[in-house]
């Protein structure tokens, strides 16, 4: 599937979104990565939605997001309801969604000039 945003302000939104790859600006990451509209983190260390830990939230929490996006990769699953709450009791939304989903709604977000990050979970080969 390709996404296209016209004009973007910066090199950090989703051009191309697929099982096994996600592109931004003209980067093929392969490896699970946190998105935000000025950041890049590249090789988050998390292969599985159900293995994500409250430590691994840490590099998401640093760029103070408003919502997170969390892509679960090809198809959408859901983190511990743990999990789930640490985000509530920070305040900070949190939407699951398969990755996808969570490119598009990125861009969207992005260009409104949201503080929304985007964590994608890729599976390693």
């Amino acid at each position: 599937m390709h996404l296209w945003l016209h004009g973007p302000e910066n090199e950090f939104f989703v051009r191309r979104c697929s099982a096994a790859a996600v592109t931004v600006g003209e980067r093929e990451l392969t490896r699970s990565f946190i998105l935000a509209r000025d950041a890049l983190v590249e090789d988050w260390p998390v292969t599985d939605v159900l293995a994500l830990a409250e430590a691994d939230l840490e590099p998401l929490l640093r760029l103070e997001p408003e919502v997170v996006l969390l892509g679960s990769g090809a198809s959408l699953r859901f983190p511990s309801q743990h999990l789930r709450a640490a985000f509530l009791a920070r305040g900070i939304g949190l939407e699951v969604m398969d990755n996808a989903a969570a490119a598009r709604t990125f861009n969207v977000l992005a260009s409104e000039g949201r503080k929304v990050v985007a964590a994608f979970i890729l599976a390693t080969p």
